[in-house]
């Protein structure tokens, strides 16, 4: 099938697909969009929620959509490398035998993932930008298409070791949840205290969204679209060129790896609507969720109540 086509086809299984996932999950279109442009992409996605906003429901859902394997982990204080990548053990032969863990999977939950010691979160942080694990000096490959989405509990943070920002920076979108609305919320009380069990049907497979993930890659940018993506991450960074907003309020910005995540974002965020192209819009359609873990805000941005997507969008 001809690129052209892929992406055709890829504007009506998107469609199909955001239908499929609205069956189960009420509302939250912006979260689910989020999570899926980041799947198409290649990237990984880390989601800021209090508890009970359906994290957990919302991926198990879009991986039966798409037709991927799905695995949980719920991190805690205990928690051990090798409970998430696996161990060797002695089999009856006296051998050693490798027993896979809970990474190896296409869509990955990582629960609470600021409630593990640092060790742990790097076992996964490992595996998250190399797509492969080393246990025991042995090295394993882990399947394609591969995805992480990691929750945060952004009230409780008694006993939690926050990600450091060379961790946050792996991931490629923060998304923020919000209470649903009123009547979303009716919504769901009604669709949840029935006897009703609601199916969604598998409309992708793991070799479709491989071959998704690389026709994006192919698509081509214009020259002038890579540079408004350059110098909007660039006017993050505090500096002597930098607006007296960023250096008010900016303590670090973004660094490279967030330029490429706009372009990818953008580009995919482009083929889902038909384009064959990105442009600006679509830079700035994405730029939030991209960038919005990436600038570090000082205190006084804090003190005033200036929120990361305010300074953002005080960029375009």
């Amino acid at each position: 099938m001809s690129d052209v086509a892929l992406i055709e086809n890829l504007v009506k299984k998107h469609a199909e697909l955001r239908t499929e996932i609205a069956k189960v999950i009420v509302g939250q279109d912006e979260v689910v969009q989020q999570v899926l442009l980041s799947i198409f992409s290649g990237g990984h996605s880390l989601l800021i929620g209090v508890p009970g906003l359906a994290k957990t429901l919302m991926v198990n859902t879009i991986a039966k959509a798409l037709g991927l394997d799905f695995k949980r982990i719920q991190f805690t204080p205990d928690l051990m490398p090798s409970d998430i990548l696996g161990s060797e053990i002695l089999d009856e032969n006296r051998k050693f035998k490798f027993i896979k863990g809970p990474v190896f999977t296409n869509i990955l939950l990582a629960d609470e993932i600021n409630r593990t010691p640092p060790k742990t979160q790097a076992a996964l942080l490992e595996a998250m930008q190399e797509r492969a694990v080393t246990v025991a000096g042995h090295h394993y490959k882990l399947d394609k298409p591969y995805f992480v989405l990691a929750t945060q509990n952004p009230i409780e943070q008694e006993g939690t070791y926050p990600l450091p920002e060379a961790q946050l920076d792996r991931f490629m979108f923060a998304i923020n949840l919000e209470y649903p609305s009123f009547q979303e919320e009716v919504d769901v009380v009604k669709s949840t205290t029935t006897d009703v069990q609601k199916t969604v049907n598998p409309l992708f497979n793991a070799a479709e969204i491989s071959e998704i993930q690389q026709v994006i890659r192919r698509i081509p940018v214009p020259d002038n679209v890579i540079e408004y993506a350059v110098r909007l991450v660039g006017k993050t960074r505090p500096g002597k060129e930098a607006s007296d907003f960023v250096q008010n309020y900016i303590d670090w910005g973004a660094g490279p790896r967030a330029s490429q995540n706009l372009i990818l974002a953008a580009k995919t965020h482009a083929a889902v609507q038909g384009k064959f192209s990105p442009d600006i819009e679509n830079v700035q359609a994405v730029a939030i969720g991209i960038l919005r873990h990436r600038i570090i805000r000082n205190y006084k941005a804090e003190a005033e109540g200036i929120a990361a997507e305010q300074i953002i969008k005080n960029l375009f």
